[in-house]
């Protein structure tokens, strides 16, 4: 048995068609849908992987978790990205990627939006969730040079926040508050309002072995990672994707604009290199600073900021000395005490976001 699901309008229409047979689903990396080894979930942005679609001009299948009913290793707004020979992001951690891949090559053939539960009372017993869940996704065929896809990019560009409206089958892209729920949607009629942020924006100020280890940590955690060292090395570090700049910390930080999806990591080991960069970048936007250096020296540092004129308010905002405290002093153990730290100063902006959404909605009702 299998659930077929086709847009009719704005509305989706849901079949479930008994077969004769049950449909063999072949494995998806002998089908040559997914890898043999999952790197594509790596990817929990699919931006970058849909800009690279629409650059080549090919169609593109988005799959958007919807909804899931009982726990789950990953919320509602997950997504992965199909396009013929490439795939992108995680929906399950692994239960139900591979069909999905084939449903989403059929997607891609016959343009027809596709809505697939998984899991409790789901149509196919051979697949089950550990956690016993269901889960909720959409199907939807992007084609080459589609509006939406046009004005989702323009805003990623922008830096600014982006709400994707979809029922499937019509889609656009709006400017959107930061603040309004990551992924809802209405039953009837359908449609899905899934939010896309600015990428979240890593700014390391160094160049040490401790530098570039947090900013390949930040590389690989999905940040759009950018290395200053001023006066350094015309050569930028072999780092794939890194961004690098030689100027001065202040002038770096004014050409990109430090907004409240940026992270500041300063690991100079310069006493007054660092203090210019933490100077520059407290009173900005920016939703993190930290720094490198000495418990013992903080109260000294402190004072400096104040005679400098950094007011109290932005001072408590320090992350210093920077990191989890961990206890390692490695590149490797300071980097992943970072990364571990600006990691959980973001979910915890995500998750007071949601809270006030829950109880303003709570205070309608």
């Amino acid at each position: 048995m299998t659930l077929d699901v086709f847009a009719q309008g704005p509305t989706f229409q849901v079949m479930e068609q008994a077969r004769t047979r049950e449909r063999e689903r072949p494995d998806a990396s002998e089908a040559g849908v997914l890898p043999d080894w999952p790197l594509f979930g790596w990817a929990d942005d699919i931006r970058p992987m849909l800009r690279r679609a629409a650059a080549d001009r090919i169609p593109a299948a988005l799959v958007t978790l919807v909804d899931v009913d009982g726990g789950g290793p990953r919320s509602p707004g997950a997504q992965m990205l199909f396009c013929e020979s490439e795939a992108g992001g995680y929906l399950s951690g692994g239960c139900v990627e591979a069909d999905v891949a084939i449903h989403a090559r059929e997607t891609l053939r016959d343009g027809a939006p596709r809505r697939l539960v998984y899991g409790r009372n789901g149509p196919w017993a051979d697949i089950q969730l550990p956690c016993g869940s269901q889960i909720s996704l959409l199907v939807e065929r992007l084609s080459p040079g589609e509006a939406a896809v046009t004005q989702l990019l323009a805003l990623t560009d922008q830096r600014q926040p982006a709400l994707w409206r979809t029922d499937g089958a019509r889609r656009r892209a709006v400017i959107a508050a930061p603040d309004g729920a990551a992924c809802a949607f209405d039953a009837d009629p359908f449609e899905l309002r899934r939010l896309y942020l600015p990428t979240p924006r890593l700014l390391v100020v160094g160049g040490d072995p401790t530098a570039l280890a947090i900013a390949q940590l930040g590389l690989l955690a999905g940040f759009e990672t950018h290395l200053i060292r001023p006066k350094g090395p015309q050569t930028p570090p072999p780092l794939a994707g890194l961004n690098y700049s030689r100027a001065e910390p202040d002038e770096a930080f004014a050409v990109l604009g430090l907004d409240a999806w940026t992270y500041v990591a300063v690991a100079t080991h310069d006493w007054s290199d660092d203090q210019a960069a933490v100077r520059a970048a407290l009173p900005s936007a920016a939703i993190y600073v930290g720094v490198l250096g000495a418990r013992r020296r903080l109260p000294e540092r402190l004072a400096r900021l104040r005679a400098a004129g950094v007011d109290e308010l932005a001072l408590a905002r320090l992350h210093a000395p920077i990191g989890l405290d961990l206890g390692g002093k490695a590149p490797w153990e300071v980097a992943v005490a970072v990364l571990g730290e600006i990691i959980a100063t973001r979910t915890r902006a995500q998750k007071q976001a949601r809270h006030a959404i829950e109880r303003a909605e709570a205070d309608v009702k």
